[in-house]
């Protein structure tokens, strides 16, 4: 197992950055000619620091799948959890990993042309309540937080399991400034709909 997911995580790692953060960019862009992704360098506010928060877990992930995959000997010095490197439950993380690749995608798809990385505070979008986002307010963050779990399954150190807590804590309160904001956009109408779907399930 861990032969094969030297070779192949390193794949899919690039594979779910390119599908879930640049395919659906470049679309919506093309199709509006609005950049997506709406955080903000040069500021300090609290949704601006969500986005330098996720660069940086993205980057720990980057880093911990190169040291497991081509240097695995420097891999000890990442504090791994030993008790918890188990084939299940690698083959248990794999599974999360596609299913919440999958469910991305599917959530991307029903927000269509309202899909954006951050809250975008210049133009209005549309309000999506049908599909997976009837089960959810927040699928995409649910499938985020599910694919770092897999990820922690698969390589349970100190390192994917800080990123794991810290990145949930993060989406918790990107949600609720994401979920302000839309009730100020939408008003009764996102009321409504909060009042009726859970935040994630």
């Amino acid at each position: 197992m861990d032969s094969f997911l030297r070779i192949y995580l390193p794949i899919f790692i690039i594979l779910f950055i390119v599908l879930v953060f640049i395919v659906p960019s470049v679309r919506v862009y093309k199709k509006t000619g609005i950049n997506p992704f709406r955080f903000v360098t040069n500021q300090d506010k609290a949704h601006d620091y969500v986005g330098a928060s996720m660069k940086i877990f993205i980057l720990l992930i980057l880093i911990v799948v190169v040291i497991y995959s081509f240097f695995h000997s420097v891999y000890n010095f990442l504090a791994p959890f030993g008790y918890l490197e188990t084939r299940t439950l690698k083959l248990i993380g794999l599974i999360a990993g596609h299913i919440s690749l999958i469910g991305i995608m599917i959530a991307q798809s029903q927000m269509r042309l309202s899909w954006r990385i951050g809250i975008d505070y210049e133009n209005k979008t549309a309000l999506v309540t049908g599909g997976l986002f009837k089960i959810s307010r927040n699928p995409i963050y649910l499938f985020l937080i599910t694919s770092l779990t897999g990820l922690f399954l698969i390589m349970p150190n100190a390192i994917t399991f800080a990123v794991l807590f810290a990145a949930y804590l993060i989406l918790q309160v990107t949600m609720r400034l994401e979920e302000d904001f839309l009730e100020k956009q939408h008003g009764a109408v996102y009321q409504q709909y909060k009042s009726k779907v859970r935040r994630l399930l």
